[in-house]
């Protein structure tokens, strides 16, 4: 039943008795009375042609499941192994209208900057680097909106004040699907993060890794990568491989 459900989700359109036993190595007569008996549960819809699809079930069940989903919850034990990998702090964030608000964090403990990055801390979109990916994610129009409501105010002398230099380093978010606060927020400290998206594909949140200037890897990437895929996954996402 597992490879059927996987088999009728990796695909946009109804599939054929003959092509799920094909992918799922199923004798057609087995496959046919599974899904037999997951169309009467409502799991699978019988198409035109003989053809099948996931049923309206799954939407319910989905619902359900994502009422019950905390963002911080599923992200926790994730951010300790991280924390725990690295030795430094890991932050996780989502969108208030214009800014980023911190959900968690834990903390390095070792580090003697004053860190602004508190629990329930807000700071604007494009000082941080959680922040910008959500400005990566949104449309050109609107981050165009998001600089002219809020002047692009900056902190330090490395702060991004303009929309021609934010723009431009959006342009590098979106190829690279990661972010950088490069002492733009406070003097002494650096931040790389990533994005975490939900069953839609959204952005709804970001992780953080940040320290000191001079402890900063970017070797880190693959690691944090690998974080913000797991919890993107336990919220539902799933990567797409390109189609021929």
């Amino acid at each position: 039943m597992m490879s059927l459900i996987d088999a009728l989700a990796d695909t946009a359109e109804p599939m054929s008795l003959k092509a799920l036993s094909r992918l799922t190595g199923l004798h057609p007569s087995t496959a046919h009375r599974i899904l037999a008996a997951m169309t009467q549960s409502r799991l699978v819809d019988r198409c035109e042609a003989g053809t099948y699809g996931l049923g309206i079930r799954f939407l319910e069940l989905g619902n359900v499941v994502k009422s019950r989903f905390s963002i911080r919850d599923t992200a926790l034990p994730v951010m300790q192994e991280l924390h725990e990998a690295l030795g430094e702090a890991v932050n996780l964030g989502i969108r208030d209208k214009d800014e980023i608000v911190y959900l968690e964090r834990t903390s390095s403990g070792r580090s003697l900057v004053r860190v602004v990055y508190l629990i329930g801390a807000r700071a604007p979109l494009h000082l941080t680097s959680l922040g910008k990916l959500f400005l990566a994610a949104d449309s050109a129009t609107n981050v165009r909106a998001y600089a002219e409501r809020t002047g692009l105010p900056g902190k330090t002398p490395h702060s991004l004040t303009s929309f021609e230099q934010l723009e431009k380093e959006l342009e590098t978010i979106r190829r690279d699907d990661l972010a950088y606060d490069n002492e733009e927020a406070e003097l002494g400290l650096r931040c790389i993060a990533a994005p975490i998206r939900n069953d839609e594909g959204t952005v709804v949140a970001g992780l953080s890794i940040s320290a000191p200037t001079e402890r900063h890897n970017p070797n880190w990437t693959d690691q944090l990568r690998q974080a913000t895929a797991s919890i993107s996954q336990a919220l539902g996402y799933r990567q797409r491989a390109a189609r021929s």
